[in-house]
């Protein structure tokens, strides 16, 4: 069956996902139009396709046992020098994004990855484009809001054409179980995540 390029994220739902994805577009990033506007919490990771089953099934067993949470965004960020992007800052709901990051990446899982730096979830409007293009998205979306409740989030397949498509969504469950919801909502982490 071979590998297949997975990738797990809370979509940043209509309309704010298309109006981003536009304005990324405008900045001229050429991977725009093939990436849906998103929160990663599994960046892109090889996977074997015969183990497709046991993913979804952990992935099923995380969104069970997790709650909805006020997502919101503002402003902007960026991880130059380190890294060539720009990013919409996640201002409520960082903690829960962790929580469930960890929970997906469990060694006990199917989806085990280190990353290359610390978790900090974002949504990317600007990657790999010119310096000039980069500073016109971190000052036109530098006063960007947005706010929604997060259901579920989804697993994610890329394409031969590296566009990338959702194969499932993964609903949390109705209270009980583990809230996805930490005490504390915001993010203490400074680091950065190269997958945008």
């Amino acid at each position: 069956m071979g590998t297949v390029t997975l990738g797990v994220s809370i979509a940043v739902p209509e309309p704010y996902g298309s109006l981003l994805q536009e304005r990324r577009a405008s900045f001229g990033d050429p991977a725009a139009h093939g990436i849906p506007t998103h929160v990663t919490l599994l960046p892109p990771t090889e996977a074997e396709a015969a183990a497709l089953p046991a993913i979804e099934a952990h992935l099923t067993a995380i969104a069970t046992g997790g709650r909805p949470f006020p997502m919101r965004l503002s402003g902007t960020g960026t991880f130059r020098p380190l890294s060539p992007v720009v990013y919409v800052q996640v201002v409520e709901g960082a903690s829960a994004c962790s929580w469930l990051q960890k929970r997906i990446r469990d060694a006990s899982g199917p989806l085990v990855r280190e990353l290359l730096f610390p978790y900090h979830p974002h949504v990317t409007v600007a990657h790999g484009i010119s310096e000039a293009a980069m500073d016109r998205a971190y000052a036109e979306l530098g006063d960007y809001e947005a706010s929604w409740t997060c259901g579920s989030f989804a697993l994610y397949e890329q394409g031969v054409d590296s566009v990338w498509r959702k194969i499932n969504e993964f609903p949390f469950g109705a209270g009980g179980g583990s809230p996805a919801v930490p005490a504390q909502s915001g993010s203490s982490v400074d680091a950065t995540s190269l997958h945008g």
